[in-house]
């Protein structure tokens, strides 16, 4: 490995770090930030919207502005945006302000959409240049800043430190990370000429989405990924609400959460190379579907906490793996890549409100039963994830 591959990798490892940092951190605070604002589960949820809109935004955004900028221009400006809206997060929570909130959310999710679908692209192709599959470490380092970010906010609310405080110091770490290592990202991977833009790329994308294979992959990739995210957005108040925690100990078991979410995609790797993708996401489907039903359905505080290991295990494989199908499912890989990623991003849009709404009407735990009932009919998508090329499916990329 060349000096200049190795720091692209590197920076690529930072730079899915922080986000993971940023969410976990904002994440940990949500029952603090609830009591700040004076919300309801029905509020909360309308507030967690603008994390949904914003994602939105930028996901739509993300893949036209790659092929104008590139990705390092995209990455850059939604990395940014991720620490300016952790820190309206905080202004909006320490002053009570529910637009506030909302706002920061937006901002944060504007960032998260646009900069994650470019840094995915990225992350692609330099798991190209390695030869060897990195998606799932990559995103590994994604919940390791989950870890991190959740450890902290846990210890961090158990002593009742100001939010605002918390979520600007953030802030300014993820810019000090950005700084260091933005520059070893080339400017040029994802842009296209004009020309290139005018003419075959349209009917490239029509392609794409038409292709069944694909589609049934984006499946996978939802459910994986609206799991993954009812937890970043609800997990601390199911354990509070639900299962009885105090704020301190539903932080905890977020915590451990991440950690089994990291766990799994840092040696997940070994299970896709020996029994291939599609077994991996369907036993990451069944997993995570146990500690769904464990958590919804079994009224005790002990098996709840153990049932979020089941839960992060489950969700960890799906998002980076089903990435790496979608690219080696046909033609245009970056494009097959950057619409699997949106596809995943779109939980973001129907989970907060959704399950806010039915967590008000029917309580949070049983809310669940919406993304238990996803989960389990991914189980069916997930042999699309085959190669079909005819080569081993858990071969990794090679460049």
């Amino acid at each position: 490995m060349t000096a200049d591959l190795s720091r692209r990798r590197t920076a690529v490892f930072v730079l899915f770090f922080v986000p993971g940092l940023t969410i976990s951190s904002w994440v940990t605070r949500t029952p603090d930030v609830r009591d700040l604002l004076h919300a309801s589960t029905a509020q909360m949820g309308l507030i967690l919207f603008g994390l949904s809109v914003g994602s939105m935004a930028g996901i739509l955004c993300s893949g036209a502005l790659v092929a104008r900028w590139g990705a390092r221009l995209v990455v850059l400006a939604g990395t940014a945006a991720i620490a300016a809206g952790a820190a309206l997060i905080g202004v909006g929570a320490g002053t009570g302000t529910d637009l506030g909130v909302a706002l920061g959310l937006g901002l944060f999710g504007l960032g998260m959409g646009g900069g994650e679908v470019a840094l995915n692209v990225e992350g692609a192709e330099v798991e190209r240049l390695l030869g060897r599959s990195t998606m799932p470490a990559m995103h590994g380092f994604f919940s390791l800043g989950t870890v991190v970010g959740a450890l902290a906010g846990m210890c961090l609310t158990a002593v009742g430190f100001p939010v605002l405080v918390h979520l600007v110091t953030v802030a300014a770490v993820v810019l000090a990370a950005l700084a260091l290592v933005i520059r070893s990202v080339p400017a040029e991977v994802g842009r296209r000429t004009a020309a290139e833009r005018r003419e075959p790329g349209a009917a490239r994308t029509g392609a794409v989405w038409r292709d069944p294979v694909l589609l049934l992959i984006g499946c996978v990739i939802l459910a994986l990924a609206l799991a993954e995210g009812t937890a970043n957005d609800w997990l601390p108040l199911v354990m509070v609400d639900g299962h009885g925690f105090d704020a301190a100990l539903g932080s905890a078991v977020y915590a451990v959460f991440a950690a089994a979410m990291t766990v799994g995609r840092f040696v997940g790797g070994r299970f896709v190379d020996r029994f291939g993708r599609a077994a991996a996401l369907c036993g990451s489907a069944l997993v995570g579907a146990a500690g769904l039903a464990l958590v919804i359905f079994v009224d005790d505080q002990a098996v709840a906490a153990a049932a979020a290991v089941l839960w992060g295990l489950g969700a960890s494989l799906g998002f980076p793996v089903a990435l790496s199908a979608a690219g080696d499912s046909g033609p245009d890989p970056a494009a097959r890549v950057a619409l699997a990623a949106t596809v995943g991003y779109v939980a973001f849009l129907v989970g907060p409100p959704s399950l806010g709404y039915l967590g008000e009407h029917f309580g949070l735990r049983h809310a669940l039963i919406l993304v238990l009932v996803l989960v389990v009919a991914a189980v069916f998508a997930t042999p699309a994830a085959r190669s079909p090329r005819g080569a081993r499916d858990a071969e990794p990329v090679r460049g």
